[in-house]
């Protein structure tokens, strides 16, 4: 794989020569590199857990009391996001058993 020294996006061969898929500079091929390369246009959502509504997964049963402020069941599903900087903690959100109420917890 190569990147633009311009912009540092990823590079596609085209015609034996590497084109920035952003900026659209040109170089030629670094030395050393494959003359074949295999670039995918498409994102595989197969390992992707979503937490939106409505969704199938509802993640992980917790170990530990949890407590729901809606109706006070103390069991709940939850799964892990990265919503900040990768030098942060992932933030837990959680789904009531017993009424479907949602919530976060920052750690």
């Amino acid at each position: 794989m190569q990147f633009c020294d311009d912009c540092g996006s990823m590079m596609v061969n085209e015609d034996g020569q590497m084109v920035c898929t952003d900026c659209g500079a040109t170089e030629e091929q670094a030395a050393g590199l494959s003359e074949t390369y295999e670039s995918t246009t498409e994102q595989s959502t197969d390992d992707v857990i979503e937490t939106e509504e409505g969704l199938n997964f509802e993640g992980k049963p917790t170990d530990d009391q949890v407590h729901c402020d809606e109706c006070g069941h103390e069991e709940a599903y939850y799964t892990f996001k990265q919503t900040a900087s990768a030098d942060e903690p992932p933030t837990r959100f959680f789904k009531c058993v017993d009424c479907g109420h949602r919530w976060r917890d920052y750690n």
